[in-house]
């Protein structure tokens, strides 16, 4: 366990306490909404293609709160320990759905997903461990010159001309065969989000200070900025899982909005001027290793893969064309019946047809044989 005398034990352990909290609301609340998006898609337009209905339904409801109360949980942990700590522990919602998910909703990820899950949090994880410590930020004025920062202004730009791309063009086209639209569109617009959040999180603490921040411009800024961020976020969110597995959605989501996040917020409290070799080097094996992980999850979502029939998988591609000649002597052979050829002949194929099954099967026993060994 690190050093962490700046601040009590007790503090240490109520923040460790909530963060794990957290984790367990937050992952909840997926299973709960995807439930309430399965319920509706029995008997009303479905969530991807435009539909509102789970705006009526009180699991979607119990959900959402569900959801909120975590992050709030999440935000109260922060007072407690450092974020160095309950930044990672949010990795924990991921491993809560996926678990849920198997129980609930009757989804099952195979062997590289399980992989690829376990690497995307391990390099997030990483990533977010060597990531530069928050520059100080005390009242609203000094929050506004910082967003005038060129670097800023242009993170913001491309943002939001990637969104309304996504939003407007790629989404309506591919958004159902694509995981990553959906979840990129999530991501980059929680990220400002997220900083709207930090925002007014500096103006309560001048607030509770004496300030009456609801005479600066920009309060209502960041608080109008923040209702529309998130209920983007929500929405699009809410399509992802209605058409993808959760278990899938869940790890990929963390992923890109953990990374966005720490970007964003690299970029307006520059964060990166504090970085040294060495975490510099851990950010970069930790991207790679999400990456990686990323690929291994989506490339191969697809396969029935598990550490039982891993054997057999390995040496299945090498009976492929063992399977084909049978293919092609049992199509040989219908097409003799249906042409009335010799009987001669016919003889002849059923005997060449026996020899490949026979082949076949000769082939498998010994890929049970070696799997048992």
């Amino acid at each position: 366990m690190g050093d962490h005398g700046n601040i009590s034990s007790s503090d240490f352990y109520i923040g460790l306490g909530l963060a794990i909290s957290s984790s367990l609301f937050i992952g909840s609340s997926f299973i709960l909404k995807k439930m309430a998006l399965i319920k509706l898609s029995k008997y009303a337009q479905r969530a991807a293609d435009g539909g509102y209905g789970y705006l009526k339904d009180w699991v979607w409801w119990i959900g959402l709160m569900s959801n909120g109360f975590g992050e709030f949980v999440n935000f109260i942990a922060l007072m407690f320990a450092p974020a160095t700590l309950v930044t990672p522990l949010g990795a924990l919602s991921v491993l809560v759905t996926a678990v849920l998910s198997s129980f609930c909703l009757n989804e099952s990820l195979n062997l590289l997903g399980k992989v690829g899950c376990t690497l995307s949090i391990l390099g997030s994880t990483i990533m977010v461990i060597h990531a530069p410590q928050e520059a100080t930020v005390d009242t609203l004025d000094e929050l506004a010159r910082m967003m005038q920062a060129p670097a800023f202004i242009v993170y913001a730009t491309a943002v939001f001309t990637s969104s309304m791309i996504l939003i407007f063009y790629t989404a309506p086209r591919f958004g159902n065969t694509n995981i990553l639209v959906y979840i990129t569109i999530c991501s980059v617009i929680g990220s400002l989000s997220v900083m709207a959040c930090k925002g007014l999180g500096i103006g309560v603490k001048q607030l509770f200070a004496g300030v009456n921040i609801f005479l600066h411009p920009l309060t209502w800024v960041l608080l109008i900025s923040l209702v529309t961020f998130i209920t983007t976020q929500l929405n699009y969110l809410n399509k992802a899982l209605d058409v993808f597995n959760t278990s899938v959605v869940t790890p990929i989501y963390y992923v890109f909005f953990t990374t966005s996040v720490i970007t964003a917020s690299a970029i307006l409290f520059k964060e990166w001027k504090t970085l040294n070799t060495k975490d510099t080097l851990g950010c970069i094996c930790g991207f790679v290793t999400i990456i990686a992980g990323i690929f291994l999850l989506h490339a191969f979502k697809d396969m029935e893969l598990t550490i039982h029939n891993l054997p057999v998988a390995m040496h299945r591609h090498g009976s492929t064309s063992t399977e084909h000649k049978r293919d092609l002597a049992t199509e040989k052979l219908l097409n003799s019946l249906e042409s009335n050829s010799d009987e001669e002949d016919t003889i002849g194929l059923l005997n060449s047809a026996a020899s490949v099954e026979d082949e076949t099967d000769n082939s498998f026993e010994e890929i049970e044989m070696n799997s048992f060994k």
